[in-house]
Formats: C-alpha cells, structure tokens, sequence
C-alpha cells in the first residue's frame, strides 16, 4: 500500500483500508536468518499510511503490534520507535468470513459411517509449520495402542513437500489399524462429502492466524480438536482444546472405541458465518460516494 501511495499521491485523499490475513512479523521461518525484513517492512509502513487496519483475529493483531519493536532489532540501522502506539488506534478485529454450508447428511449415512469406526482428518497446507510430524506422532501412538480409525490427510501441496508425507503413506497403507481413505488433494465436492461424514478434524499446528479450514470442518459436522495456542483459544471453546500430544491421543484413544459419542459434541461457530459479518464488513468499508468522487477529483 505505501510504495502504491508513493507512486500515484492523487489517491492520498481517498480513504485507505488494510485487512490483515497473516502477518510477516512472526510468520514462521525455519531459521531466523531466512526471514525477509523488507516484507515485514512493507506492512508496517502500510500501516503508517492506512486509515483503517482491520485484523481476522486478536491473535493476529496483538501478535503484529507486539512485535514491532523486536522486528526493528534485526536491523542495524534506524529503529523507530513507538510506531506500534501510532498504529494500534486504528487496528480492529474483523473476521474473515466462511461461506460454506453443511451438505444434508442422512442419519443413516452417518449411522453406517458410525459403524465403519472413527473417521479422522487432517485437512491443511503440508508444510512443516502445520506440524504434521506431530500429527503423525499421534497417529503412530494410536495404532501402537490398538485403536482402529479411518484416516484421510488433505491439503495443498507445494514444490518442497516433507518427506514425512510420503514415508507415512506406506506405512499407514501397511497397518491392519489404519485404513487410508484420501492422501492430498481432493476437488471441492469431495471435501464438503468427506467433512460432512467423518467424526474429527485434527490441528496439531504450530502457526495459525485464523484457521479456515478447521472452522470449515466444524461447520460441516466434524468436531474439533485443536492445541491451545495461537488462533485457536479465541475461535474455538475449551472442549475443542489440548495442551499436550498426550491429551490429544487420549481423546481420540477413547473416540475410537465410541466413534458416535463425537455426534454429541457440536461447536456454535455462527458468528463466522458470512451473514453474520454482511452488517460489519459493510460498515467497515462504508464509503459516501460523494466523498469518493471528491477525493478523487480533488
């Protein structure tokens, strides 16, 4: 937004407005050293010149601000400082808005699907700051227990993929424990059908601004399971938390034996609905069209 500012000042006038998604301030890295100031960079000066600065989650903005004055550190040149006190007045929560709606399921679909033991999913990006060696820890110890479950694994897939994937694959193919229903991509129609029969949805991230693909999940009848760090605390209520790995092999050690009881458990996740944030993201972006059209022909 600055560098587009900066190159065309008849749109100074005009009222500028930032959504944040994520953030590069603590978006994760592997090491310290790969992380790019310049893109860190670029949002706080964005920052500085935008009117309104709306963020999907608490979490995201406390996050964003409270690290600024550490970003700057990395830097041996010009630190300024209290740019988070300059910025902070003009942030907001705004969530980011699911459109999707639960598929009607029959009782004897679920019934059926009941009976064919529980159905666990881990729907994210297959990258390592998801934690799928957690994930995977967890499973290894559920069918070291003797639990039987179903399992499918989705998400995006990108050009360096972690071999774990691959290796896991084999392995759960092989287990009389463990049947593999879908590994990757699945096309939209084949996800909202596998969410809306399957029993679990499993987070073991270590780096979630939001979460889109959990609160999809839970939308379409999956109860979720989610550490008790980052976004999650302040989406989702305390019965849907873990702290530990242990714990969360401890449930779903239990669901396993009782695939049904996880029908009982069921998460009020309206307000993220699209309907309920119409009225907030219309006066987010309110504009007057008169005092558009002025501040562009100004």
């Amino acid at each position: 937004m600055a560098e587009l500012i900066a190159l065309r000042p008849d749109l100074m006038p005009c009222r500028k407005v930032l959504y944040f998604h994520e953030n590069q301030l603590i978006y994760p890295v592997r090491k310290q050293q790969e992380r790019d100031f310049q893109y860190g960079y670029n949002q706080i000066i964005s920052c500085m010149v935008a009117d309104n600065i709306f963020f999907n989650t608490l979490f995201n903005l406390t996050s964003f601000l409270d690290s600024i004055p550490s970003f700057f550190k990395l830097q041996p040149d010009y630190r300024p400082k209290n740019l988070q006190e300059r910025i902070r007045p003009k942030c907001k929560v705004l969530y980011f808005p699911i459109l999707i709606q639960k598929s009607p399921i029959s009782s004897e679909v679920r019934k059926t699907d009941d009976n064919a033991g529980l159905h666990i999913v881990w729907p994210h990006r297959w990258e390592h700051d998801k934690g799928p060696e957690k994930f995977f820890m967890v499973i290894d110890a559920l069918i070291e227990k003797g639990c039987k479950f179903r399992l499918s694994v989705l998400g995006e897939q990108f050009q360096q993929v972690p071999l774990i994937f691959d290796e896991k694959k084999r392995q759960y193919e092989a287990s009389n424990n463990c049947q593999v229903l879908d590994w990757g991509w699945v096309n939209r129609g084949r996800y909202v059908d596998l969410l809306s029969s399957a029993h679990i949805v499993v987070s073991t991230s270590d780096h979630e601004f939001y979460g889109v693909s959990m609160i999809e999940a839970a939308i379409l009848g999956c109860f979720p399971l989610c550490p008790w760090r980052l976004s999650y605390p302040e989406i989702f209520p305390e019965e849907c938390l873990y702290r530990t790995e242990n714990q969360l092999v401890k449930r779903l050690k239990y669901l396993c034996k009782n695939p049904g009881a996880s029908r009982n458990l069921s998460v009020n996740l309206d307000r993220f609905k699209w309907m309920s944030l119409k009225s907030q993201y219309e006066e987010a972006l309110l504009i007057k069209k008169e005092d558009n059209h002025a501040a562009l022909t100004a």
